[in-house]
């Protein structure tokens, strides 16, 4: 049952209120404040689908009120009770996230229009919250391990923020999948997540890559291009090994986080862009500070949220899940019957030194489904999953 609190210092408006809410087949529960500081007290320890605001009112005004609910919960639609000489203020509230005005004395049809048009919006901002927390099945994060159970804890509340965040561990742990999850969970899903690999691009190019270039910048530029940061502009761009970025594009990422500006390579015209920056490495950096390869000043820019990721043996116990999830993956990918594992080929698996970490599980599985039995059994791992 929807639940509205009307905020009114009129007793006879609260009265008419409650009675035209109360009598709509009992459809909703109506609670009552007698002010603004009353009110947004209840809010703070309850939640509503809807609040119905007077403007004008003593010690808190309608504008205070609608001005702290949009900070306390965001969510709730907030519809402005206004005199006739308040209508002005009204239309000002719907600039500042009211989501309508009714007039006094209230209409009763546009008042019961207007509270179901609300609470029908609500359900839509809760269902695409909902959405915005489920990830893109091309990349779950499988593991019931407390290590990762840490990571999922800290991407759910680090995701909602624009803050930056840095994602350490070794190769082939999923670093790339914390990135997407951060991204996905996010306000900016709907938005370009760009990847670009720092370690795949030639240092001489990696500017270009990042900031774009204006034709005549280097001999082989051609034309204006683009670059990563412009396209990213609105999402986000995930720098994958930023530790294998040299000094000169450091220093430019840098600025790009210090300013939200960005230059392109040729060019001294500053483009705003408006990106939240995730980056990863293997790399120790504290070491590469050490040895000068590596700015500090960028490492604390990068490092507001560090989020570690564990190899695959320090959490041995989710390889039994990842054996089942790659199994399924796999024999889908090829249009097999799904294989199984017998238990000792599992447990052989378990214990085996995975330096490749769940890049090199994930291969391993794969060559058993094409080359064991239909039950992969202890024997096909000896066979063919030797290193």
């Amino acid at each position: 049952m929807p639940k509205i609190l009307i905020i009114e210092d009129e007793a006879a408006i609260r009265r008419v209120l409650v009675k035209i809410l109360s009598e709509e087949n009992d459809t909703y529960q109506v609670e009552e404040a007698e002010d603004g500081l009353v009110g947004i007290e209840k809010i703070r320890k309850d939640d509503y689908d809807l609040i119905l605001c007077d403007i004008k009112m003593p010690k808190m005004d309608g504008v205070e009120v609608l001005e702290a609910v949009k900070k306390l919960k965001p969510e709730i639609p907030i519809v402005m009770i206004s005199g006739h000489g308040d209508l002005d203020t009204a239309v000002n509230t719907m600039r500042l996230g009211a989501f309508d005005y009714i007039s006094k004395p209230p209409d009763l049809n546009r008042l019961l229009n207007t509270v179901r048009i609300a609470l029908d919006r609500k359900e839509l901002v809760v269902e695409n919250k909902m959405l915005k927390k489920k990830v893109s099945k091309n990349y779950e994060m499988i593991g019931d391990s407390e290590a990762i159970a840490k990571i999922k804890d800290m991407i759910d509340k680090v995701a909602p923020t624009d803050a930056r965040v840095l994602i350490m561990g070794p190769n082939g742990t999923g670093k790339e999948l914390v990135a997407h999850w951060l991204h996905q969970k996010s306000d900016r899903n709907k938005g370009p997540m760009i990847e670009v690999n720092c370690a795949a691009i030639p240092s001489e190019l990696i500017e270009s890559e990042l900031f774009g270039h204006v034709k005549g910048a280097f001999t082989s530029a051609a034309k204006d291009r683009a670059g990563k940061f412009e396209a990213a502009n609105g999402g986000t761009i995930f720098l994958d090994e930023i530790g294998d970025m040299s000094l000169s594009a450091q220093a430019k990422v840098l600025r790009a986080l210090q300013e939200s500006r960005i230059q392109r390579v040729g060019s001294d015209k500053d483009i705003k862009v408006n990106v939240r920056v995730i980056a990863a490495t293997n790399k120790n950096l504290k070491k590469e500070i050490e040895e000068g390869k590596f700015r500090e000043d960028l490492f604390h820019r990068l490092a507001v949220i560090l989020i570690e990721v564990p190899s695959l043996n320090d959490r041995r116990e989710d390889i039994p899940l990842l054996i089942e999830y790659f199994t399924e993956k796999i024999s889908q990918e090829q249009g097999t019957t799904k294989k199984s594992f017998s238990s000792n080929a599992i447990n052989l698996l378990q214990n085996y030194d995975w330096t490749g970490n769940i890049r090199e599980l994930r291969n391993v599985v794969e060559r058993l489904i094409i080359l064991g039995g239909q039950e992969v059994s202890e024997a096909d791992v000896k066979a063919f999953a030797s290193k």
